[in-house]
């Protein structure tokens, strides 16, 4: 059986600065488990395959199989149901609160926060595969129990066409269908597909055009496999790292997920580099293509990109430009003495390779970079550290449910979850009841904060200050992110209201100060928080945005949800620090609600670039102008999202908001107009904040009583349809939200509609 352990290594090449905290890694122990509890996982496993076209989203069952063992829940209370037009009673509340906070206290793990699955994208389990496959050390890194239960998650989340998406929810692309294919293949397929599983693969392939077709980082992955040629690749010079950094197109200007991806695809396009050609690869090229390998035509090629993943089409002047590096550029680089740039520009990227291996003690900023950054370490050199120093953080990385094992869109959420967390169970004025729980997470949360900048110049290696910050997952990934800091900084500001004898004693002074330094400091001029940096260059700079499949990747653009974040932990803490570097906080604050007003869509709305979709964006809208100081009555902003949101109410009550809405940038329902927990959740926290308990309660209503009749029978809440979205288009899973939303809509309903009415 599969075991999570939880704020542990003992692996002699891993590093970390406190211990481990935060860190979550599956290991298989052949002898683990009763014969029921095997029957137990084999049945959740069953049962996924069986329905896995109806419900395409785990239920993290593996997970909460070992807690409920671990952490068993001593007594819970009878599970309530609400008549649909029955009265919902502070009673009936307060009893739904206790079940989930009971239940929800049993899946925190030791170290203070709850794990759980950030999985969704399907492409990110090829490039790790692929990496070790190229390296000889797949079966050596990954035992077979792992590949196995890769295999099963693949089959699991075919289409019925025989493709696959580019995420677990999504229609079948090229992308998806040629890297799934290709993994499967090198796995050796599991034994896990359905009777002509793999054939259906091929066959989408080859109807949809072949393996031409995929997209720009598809057509990467495949040349390194050796199953694709690098001449039907668009350049990706590395020179582009010894330009001046006032040129716009500079890659330290970019936003720092596409500069830490393009930062190492660009060594391995410029030393062309290919894997060992094994029997294998070259039944590949005879799979994966509608002609023979060697009559492809690689130059048109270059552009080919299936309808189905062409979400942001390149622009003329992308396509010029790649034809002149192609025809003019590259051909003077490949020989002397423009070759001696190429070398100069290769050891440069692995400068910034290697600083960003060591700065993240070797698990990367997220999972593309990680699996290509180890590549590059392996290429330079074969038996280097920094390669043996990577291969134990791949295991940080991978998650395992009843769908099988997955490659995660990060390290985890940990700090993310925590934070959200934390602030549901205090809104619950429950808090006393739950101390023990309270005390981990404020632990985890001390624990998780950033203590240093990373060394050297700052502005050599494009880094901005992180001392005081909090990243997303773990203080030793430790990239500092402005509504990580800002939902980490409310947290511990809550907390500090608490007893001592509660929730322990409170995060030191200097560090809450250096908290609100990091904020300030990622405050752009035009008053709006991008993520991890400021905005460093100008929107049109995405006419160079090579990746086919992902909307606004080029720079790091300001977000209502940072803003609003910000906003909010600013105001918090004004209100225990009010003489604190006062003018630049009220100046900060009064900026950036001037930034979420300005880009409120005329229809009341604000687009929701991190969930899905309008409802999470209205949620941050609200409460970040809510937090400035304005009010229904005194800012149309406000009564304008109100509305909105109240329109997209459903009949039956609450709200239900498809990914589609982020895709397609237009309100979408669920199929069968059937309501959410997370978006319902989402609404009733803005419109409560807004006062619409004192305008018309009977919304509220109705959406507290979707919430408290989805509880299931052990206090849990329902995995529902995902509910993350990252660069427009693709999703990505927010497992503990199911549990974090309900609470915190219903700990808010409690104490702000019943008590108040």
């Amino acid at each position: 059986m599969w075991k999570l352990k939880v704020a542990g290594g003992d692996d002699p090449w891993l590093r970390t600065l406190n211990g481990h905290v935060g860190r979550q890694v599956w290991e298989f122990d052949p002898h683990l488990g009763t014969q029921e509890e095997r029957n137990q996982v084999d049945e959740a496993r069953r049962s996924f395959a069986d329905l896995r076209f109806e419900k395409k989203h785990s239920s993290d069952l593996l997970m909460r199989m070992q807690f409920a063992r671990e952490n068993p829940c001593v007594a819970n209370l009878p599970q309530i149901k609400v008549q649909d037009l029955k009265e919902v009673t502070e009673e009936v509340v307060t009893t739904t609160l206790r079940r989930g906070l009971n239940f929800y206290s049993t899946i925190q793990a030791h170290d203070g926060h709850w794990p759980g699955d950030y999985g969704g994208p399907m492409f990110l389990l090829p490039g790790l595969v692929i990496t070790l496959y190229i390296t000889g050390a797949l079966n050596v890194v990954l035992s077979i129990e792992h590949q196995r239960e890769m295999c099963r998650y693949l089959f699991n989340h075919q289409n019925e066409d025989g493709g696959w998406g580019l995420h677990i929810e999504g229609p079948s692309t090229m992308f998806g269908t040629v890297l799934s294919y290709v993994t499967l293949r090198l796995l050796g397929e599991g034994g896990f597909g359905a009777e002509g599983a793999m054939e259906k693969g091929r066959k989408w392939i080859l109807d949809h055009g072949g393996a031409t077709a995929i997209t720009s980082w598809g057509k990467m992955w495949l040349s390194v496999l050796g199953a694709y040629e690098w001449s039907g690749n668009n350049p990706l010079p590395p020179e582009v790292w010894l330009c001046p950094y006032i040129l716009p197109i500079h890659p330290g200007r970019m936003w720092c997920h596409c500069r830490m991806v393009y930062l190492p695809m660009s060594y391995i396009y410029g030393k062309r580099f290919v894997g060992p050609i094994t029997p294998t690869i070259i039944s590949l090229r005879k799979e994966l293509y509608i002609v023979p390998y060697q009559e492809v035509d690689w130059n048109q090629a270059r552009n080919q990109c299936a309808k189905e993943d062409l979400y942001y089409p390149h622009p003329l002047v992308q396509d010029i430009l790649w034809a002149s590096l192609h025809k003019v550029l590259e051909p003077i680089l490949g020989h002397w003495p423009g070759n001696k740039l190429r070398e100069k520009a290769l050891c440069t990227v692995m400068q910034h390779v290697h600083y960003e291996d060591e700065n993240t003690r070797y698990i990367c900023i997220g999972p593309v970079n990680k699996v290509l950054n180890m590549l590059c370490c392996w290429i330079e050199d074969p038996n280097s550290e920094a390669f043996k120093l990577h291969i134990p953080r791949i295991f940080d990385y991978l998650w395992i449910a009843e769908d099988g094992m997955k490659m995660q869109g990060y390290n985890g959420s940990q700090l993310w979850d925590t934070s959200f967390a934390v602030q549901a169970i205090i809104s619950t004025n429950l808090g006393e009841e739950y101390g023990l729980t309270l005390r981990k997470a404020h632990e985890f949360i001390k624990n998780s904060q950033v203590l240093e900048d990373c060394p050297g110049d700052l502005k050599f290696w494009y880094r901005h200050i992180s001392k005081g910050a909090w990243p997303f997952s773990t203080a030793d990934h430790g990239w500092p992110i402005s509504d990580c800091t800002a939902e980490g900084l409310k947290a511990v500001l809550l907390l500090s209201k608490l007893s001592l004898e509660t929730v322990g004693e409170p995060l030191d002074m200097e560090q809450l100060f250096d908290a609100v330094n990091v904020i300030l400091s990622l405050q752009n001029a035009d008053g709006g928080f991008a993520t991890y940096e400021l905005t460093r260059s100008y929107r049109w700079v995405e006419l160079i945005n090579p990746a086919e499949t992902f909307g606004d990747i080029v720079i790091d653009y300001p977000y209502a949800e940072c803003t609003s974040a910000a906003i909010q932990a600013l105001t918090s803490f004004k209100k225990l620090y009010p003489e604190h570097r006062r003018h630049e906080i009220e100046n900060c604050i009064s900026k950036a609600a001037k930034f979420i007003e300005d880009i409120q869509a005329p229809d009341g709305s604000w687009y929701g670039s991190w969930g899905v979709c309008f409802t999470y964006g209205g949620w941050f809208g609200i409460k970040g102008l809510i937090a400035a100081g304005n009010t229904y009555s005194n800012c149309p902003c406000i009564r304008k999202a109100c509305d909105y949101l109240l329109s997209k109410e459903l009949a039956s009550g609450g709200w239900g908001e498809s990914y589609l809405s982020c895709q397609n940038k237009v309100y979408t329902n669920l199929p069968g107009d059937k309501p959410h927990n997370v978006n319902t959740a989402w609404a009733m926290l803005a419109l409560i904040d807004a006062g619409q308990a004192e305008r018309d309660a009977n919304p509220l209503h109705r959406a507290a009583r979707v919430l408290i009749n989805s509880q299931m029978k052990n206090g849990d809440f329902p995995q529902e349809e995902i509910m993350g979205v990252f660069n427009k288009n693709c999703m990505i899973s927010y497992s503990t939200y199911r549990n974090i939303f309900p609470i915190w809509a219903l700990g808010e309903y409690r104490s702000r509609v019943l008590h108040s009415s």
